[in-house]
């Protein structure tokens, strides 16, 4: 798949789940970071990702984020 078009899906879906977690006042962050902080830590992960090749067999956005959300070692430089 097109990088460009792989990062602005990835976007979207991490846009959705931000906007969707922060909409859900009752739940609390035990690390103190908001959701949209969260979500921006991992989508600028995934870009770096995306650009170096590491997800250039996967067909679209959501499955970039399906495979983050289950195994954070696709971020070589996540923290």
């Amino acid at each position: 798949m097109n990088r460009d078009k792989l990062i602005a899906q990835v976007k979207d879906e991490y846009a959705r789940m931000a906007s969707f977690e922060s909409r859900q006042s009752f739940v609390q962050s035990t690390a103190d970071i908001s959701p949209e902080a969260y979500y921006e830590k991992l989508l600028s992960n995934a870009i770096s990702e995306i650009n170096r090749g590491t997800f250039d067999d996967f067909k679209s956005g959501e499955e970039v984020v399906n495979a983050i959300a289950n195994d954070k070692t696709w971020l070589s430089d996540w923290k």
